[in-house]
């Protein structure tokens, strides 16, 4: 049976990485050469290939450990997308007012973090479901709070110990990483000499939770 392990790729293989968001759309075709389209999917998801990290036979050794120990596609794992990997710009420090998660109504005690993306007047929200835990800071209407909350790994979220009051507005900053696994059950490698090779491909797709 496949679970998650609770270990992250190493960062060197994240560095050498080639990939980024993915989205399916479906298009029609007309005869006239006009084209309908539809999205399938509500959220993106990442594919990345690690394969051109490989800068030695000590990396070759390292994926090879890594890939043998969640048996090729069975286990997921974490995965750092360097190119997003925090709810605030890369250039910023995580801060408790990055990201706008809800609006307290004095009932509800459980809420999902989001990371929003902007562009144009359009927007769309992104759930965060495998957070770096010590990086979680949260706040109510801009104020910090270290207290009366926790996050949830089995739930995939902030569980406060009251629900917050109504209109209460909760912000949140956070450090994550991917939920991913390798979509290949084979590790192609290549060697060129002795002691010498490279990794043809290692292809790893993010988990839609």
């Amino acid at each position: 049976m496949s679970v998650f392990h609770d270990v992250s790729l190493p960062m060197k293989f994240a560095l050498g990485a080639a990939g980024g968001p993915e989205w399916k759309t479906q298009v029609t075709q007309l005869a006239s050469g006009k084209e309908f389209r539809n999205g399938l999917w509500a959220g993106s998801r990442r594919r990345w290939d690690v394969g051109g990290a490989i800068q030695s036979h000590e990396d070759l050794e390292t994926l090879t450990a890594f890939f043998e120990a969640r048996r090729g596609k069975l286990h997921s794992f974490r995965f750092r997308d360097i190119t997003d990997w925090k709810s605030c710009a890369l250039g910023e420090d995580v801060s408790p007012l990055d990201q706008m998660i809800a609006v307290g109504d004095g009932a509800q005690t459980r809420f999902v973090l989001l990371k929003t993306y902007d562009s144009g007047g359009e927007s769309i929200s992104r759930s965060i479901l495998k957070p770096v835990l010590s990086s979680i800071r949260v706040s109510f209407d801009g104020i910090e709070t270290n207290d009366g909350w926790h996050y949830d790994t089995d739930e995939k979220a902030l569980v406060f110990d009251i629900a917050p009051t109504n209109e209460t507005v909760i912000t949140a900053g956070f450090e994550f990483d991917l939920h991913a696994r390798f979509d290949t059950d084979i590790l192609a490698v290549s060697l060129d000499h002795l002691n010498a090779g490279r990794v043809v491909s290692a292809p790893i797709i993010e988990l839609i939770d």
